[in-house]
């Protein structure tokens, strides 16, 4: 990041160390705000993207220790630890320097200030964003997966784990959370990254059209086969092949899937020539773990070839502040798309934004904010300039009342379940039962 693109947020109780900075960093950064109160740090940094806190350590006070500035600082990392903060004090204190480091600041810096020091640490700063970035977070084609609360990393330290293996993935999510860049950016990140990523939707596909659009076929092999034709499995050699919706093929496609991963051949249609395979595979689907273990519905055998690693999406809704980090990039992304200029954002559209429970998630998201960029009259989005999805947002049809204790269980169980995507040990625990106790219920209820 240059310079130049930097949003810088300032924050001191001294009216005239607001003044100076604003009038030494306004003609080198993209922008800058400036406010006496901390307690507004939060809302700031929702209505605006924040690349760099410079932040006072002493507020006014009966005694001005420097923790102010510490328990500031926290609360900013702890709502978003990618935003550096430079802190300002009037003590050249090294402990507290130290501790400052040590609890995430990224610079220090003791008044009075050199401003040639200042600004070189900012330019420090970006420099490290720019040259610094987790692999994890961009595909090679600059598709980013935004996201900084704990489930967010722990996606993150999975795919980095598993990226430089040749391990077999599973993605599981709801539809619209983003499987899709999950399986781009771990091929982006493996050793087959410079060989194809071939993306399938198999859920789509007929009987018919999934074996000669996986396999390939030989001119003659059917009616309209005028030419050769090269499989999906054949065109990813040496790369990665991604099945998509992988949860809503046949018994009948399964099986034909299972042979070519068990023998790692291929063999087009009108041919009886096998060709050697050499990709990664990764699937996705939206089912749950149950879903898939049901055997009726899926072959167990076969979830054990897709399913080396699985990786579980989060909800958005149980993302936490990622709502407002995505929300800052869509909304800088179609502002730049629709030749608007910046937008700042209204408390109460945050709100309005933070109350939804995004069903459609991050998919939902994404068009809601274009859709509001787009519609915006003035360069502030307001409360009213969201509109939600009426399919998304559509309520389920009411069912008669339950009065039988057992479908209540039941019904409490599958609930359950599908809130925690499948984990048995976090809907025992929620469920106030042992996992054995919940398997027993499982058993009972044929789940």
């Amino acid at each position: 990041m240059l310079l130049k693109d930097a949003n810088i947020l300032v924050i001191d109780d001294d009216e005239d160390v607001l003044t100076a900075l604003r009038l030494l960093l306004k003609s080198m950064v993209k922008s800058v705000q400036v406010n006496k109160n901390p307690n507004t740090i939060q809302s700031l940094l929702e209505q605006h993207q924040i690349d760099i806190v410079i932040l006072d350590m002493n507020f006014n006070g009966v005694v001005h220790t420097g923790n102010e500035g510490i328990y500031w600082l926290n609360k900013i990392k702890s709502f978003n630890s990618k935003i550096d903060v430079i802190l300002i004090t009037a003590y050249g204190d090294i402990d507290l320097a130290i501790k400052s480091l040590k609890n995430g600041a990224s610079d220090f810096i003791v008044k009075p200030w050199k401003n040639e020091k200042l600004v070189d640490s900012i330019k420090q700063i970006l420099l490290q964003k720019k040259t610094v970035k987790a692999p994890r977070l961009e595909s090679l084609s600059g598709e980013k997966i935004v996201g900084d609360s704990a489930v967010m990393q722990d996606v993150f330290l999975k795919i980095s784990k598993v990226a430089p293996t040749e391990a077999n993935i599973l993605i599981l999510g709801e539809n619209g959370t983003g499987k899709d860049l999950i399986a781009r950016a771990i091929h982006d990140n493996s050793n087959r990254k410079n060989k194809p990523f071939v993306k399938v939707d198999v859920g789509a596909l007929t009987s018919t059209l999934f074996e000669s659009e996986l396999f390939g076929y030989k001119k003659g092999a059917f009616t309209g086969a005028n030419e050769n034709r090269m499989g999906r499995f054949e065109a990813a050699s040496g790369g990665t092949l991604f099945l998509d919706e992988i949860g809503n093929i046949t018994l009948g496609q399964q099986v034909r899937l299972l042979s070519v991963l068990q023998n790692r051949t291929v063999t087009p249609l009108g041919s009886n020539d096998a060709i050697d395979l050499d990709i990664r595979l990764i699937c996705a689907t939206n089912l749950s773990i149950n879903d898939l273990a049901d055997e009726s519905k899926f072959r167990k055998d076969l979830i054990y070839r897709i399913n080396t690693v699985d990786i579980i999406v989060p909800p958005l809704r149980d993302r936490g502040s990622d709502i407002t980090l995505l929300c800052h990039h869509f909304i800088s992304n179609y502002a730049e798309k629709y030749f608007k200029e910046p937008f700042k954002l209204d408390p109460e559209f945050i709100k309005k934004l933070k109350d939804h429970t995004f069903p459609g998630n991050v998919r939902e998201l994404q068009y809601t904010l274009e859709r509001s960029v787009i519609m915006a009259e003035g360069n502030t989005l307001k409360a009213n300039d969201l509109v939600f999805s009426a399919i998304e947002s559509a309520q389920k049809p009411q069912t008669s009342k339950i009065v039988n204790l057992e479908i209540l269980e039941k019904t409490a169980i599958l609930n359950v379940i599908e809130k925690n995507n499948g984990n048995i040990s976090k809907s025992a625990k929620e469920l106030g039962i042992t996992r054995t106790a919940l398997y027993r219920r499982l058993n009972k209820y044929d789940l």
